[in-house]
């Protein structure tokens, strides 16, 4: 068989062949075929211009009696480019479509938007409000109340503390539901998934769910603390809680009990996962009205050194939320994560 080497170079410069694969071409009616075979030629890297060199050979009359083959130089640069650059474009599609696939199951999981009647003015009033209530309430409005009765907090005893806790619990709890309610009331009747409240449902399953993720916030609320240590100068001081725990008086434990895992969640719950969260879907997507809220949740315990933990337990019990509708799964995990805490204080 005779077998035949032909160079075809661009300006007659030579070229040195290199040991990179070829390219095999089938001897087809108009077509050629690649196969792993192949071997291409590149050009000397001294030149000005880079030419790569492809060695092909061609099955003219092949057959088992005569498996020799005619081989056949080409310069082919384009078309190897070429096919490199759709095998790019092709990973970076892969890529696009992955990352689109996951953000579809993400707006899944969450669920599209509430109908909001109100407009972001109502919704910095609530907020406002709601603050000032809390902080009037808190610093200002129950001390008073105590101190025209003839005491203050400080002289009581255990369960007086507790008791002075639950009822100024209470009292911000039902003056922010009142807030809610005065804002709101031009818009009633609100839609139905308002507000909602309802053992039924798939919900339980989220909450479960939520309850693993206990360990995470855990360690970001060490992470944090190293991130923002307290100050050297800074106290250390033990709060009425913690004091009532060493004290072992179950009467204030119960009674502490019932403010961090009764009171709290629900008046919070309502406030950040039942009224703000459902708001801002109106002017961004679901997935960021749950980190906005959360943030602001975060915010509202006045606490640097817990804010990375409570941003991330906010988002955990706003997903919950925005998935059922449903302000009794996130007020539950709310409970269950504050008892968690309390328990902690206990040991």
């Amino acid at each position: 068989m005779l077998s035949f080497y032909c160079s075809h170079s661009l300006a007659q410069r030579p070229t040195l062949a290199s040991s990179l694969p070829k390219f095999r071409f089938a001897n087809r009616p108009g077509t050629f075929s690649l196969t792993r075979s192949s071997r291409i030629f590149e050009s000397n890297p001294k030149l000005t211009k880079n030419k790569w060199k492809i060695s092909c050979f061609r099955h003219e009359g092949f057959s088992p009696e005569n498996p020799k083959s005619e081989y056949v130089e080409q310069f082919l640069p384009e078309e190897v480019v070429q096919h490199d650059f759709e095998k790019s474009s092709a990973r970076k599609r892969d890529w696009k479509s992955t990352l689109q696939e996951a953000a579809d199951a993400v707006l899944r999981a969450v669920g599209s938007g509430w109908t909001v009647p109100w407009t972001a003015e109502t919704i910095l009033q609530v907020m406002l409000l709601w603050v000032a209530a809390f902080w009037f309430i808190g610093s200002w409005m129950i001390p008073f109340a105590a101190h025209m009765a003839g005491f203050s907090k400080e002289s009581l005893t255990f369960r007086g503390q507790a008791l002075f806790s639950l009822v100024t619990d209470v009292t911000e709890g039902l003056a922010g539901i009142a807030i809610l309610h005065r804002c709101l009331s031009q818009f009633h009747p609100l839609p139905s998934d308002w507000f909602k409240f309802s053992l039924k449902g798939k919900w339980l399953f989220d909450v479960v769910l939520g309850c693993l993720m206990f360990p995470v916030v855990n360690r970001l609320s060490q992470f944090n603390l190293n991130l923002l240590p307290l100050m050297p100068s800074t106290p250390v001081t033990l709060s009425s809680v913690e004091q009532s725990i060493l004290a072992r008086d179950p009467v204030a434990m119960a009674l502490y009990a019932i403010v961090v895992s009764v009171c709290a969640p629900v008046w919070e719950e309502i406030v950040f996962r039942g009224f703000l969260l459902p708001s801002l879907t109106k002017y961004m997507p679901v997935w960021c009205a749950i980190l906005v809220s959360s943030v602001a949740f975060a915010l509202a315990h006045f606490n640097v050194q817990r804010m990375l933990p409570l941003i991330f337990l906010g988002m955990v019990m706003g997903v919950v939320f925005a998935r059922s509708r449903n302000l009794l799964p996130s007020m539950l995990l709310h409970s269950l994560w504050n008892g968690f805490v309390f328990l902690d204080l206990m040991r």
